[in-house]
């Protein structure tokens, strides 16, 4: 299955159209001006009450942030939403960030909700360019929640933290009725120390190259197909969650000065990632489809549920933007580790059409990838 297929996205086709940065023609600038008013609007949140979609990391989450967090909690740091907030503790630059996990299943091929939890927060500190340093952990237990299956979340978890050299240090613990949660959920806050090597989003330039580490969408692929309601099997199909900090840190040594923006690809998948890029940027990405690194087992599923892999979900892969003059060496560095070997150059950064992600398709033409409303695998994270 090639990545320009997928049922029930938000997409907005731009049909025969040439080479990205070639005019525009009436019709595709029509619907370019369409897109440009609509984001230009101030979000507003219209539901009475929240949907699974608003969790899903696409459109409807994105409204529920800007309409009622951002609009509550206000101020320049939050304004950022990077993955992980930059704080100043005396003359210590931080990276501070926290994540709620509520997987379900509990426990799936390759890994389950407590290396989930470890690695979730870690990844979002070490894509910020942070050295992870210590972590906190919050469990909201159901009453009747089997104490082997805690022994056995907690379990990796201290594996996790111990391969990622950090500490769980604090935490809290609550216990609800029975029926009023979901066996286990968790929240990991986590804590680490920057030295400023990533230079941030507003630093993105036309002309840099966007990197991914690895193989995307296992993650996705994988627990919706654990959760036992499709009739499809998939042997050799486990989530790629993992620490990304070595990999991280790799590419920072690799590409001195010219690493802009570093972001984990987890819901809503490498397209979402890039949105959130093309918009915060007010640039356009632009991504080669023959370049995007799917394994054939993952293609295979996708295409009999229909599901695009760009908005898959990953757990241990992320996206890069490098300065172009960098970019061979970045992918060097990520291709030289057993974690890293999959990585590709996928696209680059150019001025128009400004705010927006582009796909060159398998089929010579060019198709604008959108963000999605919602998102059709709920709880994989």
């Amino acid at each position: 299955m090639s990545t320009s297929q997928q049922v029930g996205r938000a997409e907005h086709s731009i049909e025969d159209a040439p080479a990205a940065r070639a005019p525009a023609t009436p019709r595709e600038q029509q619907v370019l001006e369409r897109i440009e008013r609509a984001r230009r609007r101030k979000p507003r949140l219209t539901e009475e009450r929240i949907t699974l979609s608003h969790g899903a990391g696409g459109k409807a989450s994105a409204t529920l942030i800007e309409a009622v967090f951002l609009e509550a909690f206000r101020n320049p740091t939050l304004e950022e939403l990077d993955d992980a907030a930059s704080v100043t503790a005396g003359t210590a630059r931080l990276a501070f960030t926290t994540d709620s996990f509520v997987v379900s299943p509990l426990f799936f091929p390759g890994g389950d909700i407590g290396d989930l939890a470890v690695n979730g927060t870690v990844n979002d500190l070490a894509v910020s360019g942070a050295r992870p340093l210590y972590l906190a952990a919050g469990f909201i237990l159901e009453e009747g929640f089997p104490v082997t299956d805690l022994r056995r979340i907690t379990a990796s978890m201290a594996a996790a933290a111990d391969r990622a050299g950090v500490r769980i240090v604090t935490g809290d613990t609550k216990v609800v009725e029975r029926g009023k949660a979901d066996g286990c959920f968790i929240t990991t806050t986590g804590v680490g120390v920057l030295d400023g090597r990533v230079q941030g989003v507003a630093a993105v330039r036309p002309g840099d190259a966007v990197l991914v580490s690895g193989p995307i969408g296992e993650h996705g692929i994988t627990v919706l197909l654990a959760r036992g309601e499709l009739d499809i099997a998939a042997d050799d199909l486990v989530s790629d969650t993992a620490p990304l900090h070595e990999l991280t840190a790799a590419v920072l040594d690799a590409a001195p000065g010219g690493v802009r923006v570093m972001r984990d690809a987890t819901r809503g998948g490498v397209a979402t990632v890039l949105n959130e890029i093309a918009r915060a940027t007010e640039l356009a990405v632009v991504v080669d489809e023959a370049a995007v690194p799917v394994r054939p087992v993952v293609t295979g599923a996708a295409e009999l549920l229909g599901i695009d892999p760009l908005y898959l979900a990953c757990e241990g892969r992320f996206v890069a933007v490098v300065a172009a003059e960098h970019a061979e060496a970045a992918l060097e560095a990520l291709r030289s580790r057993t974690a890293g070997e999959g990585a590709a150059i996928i696209g680059t950064v150019a001025e128009d059409p400004p705010g927006l992600v582009l796909l060159r398709t398998a089929f010579g033409g060019t198709r604008i990838v959108d963000l999605l409303v919602g998102d059709p695998l709920p709880r994989i994270c």
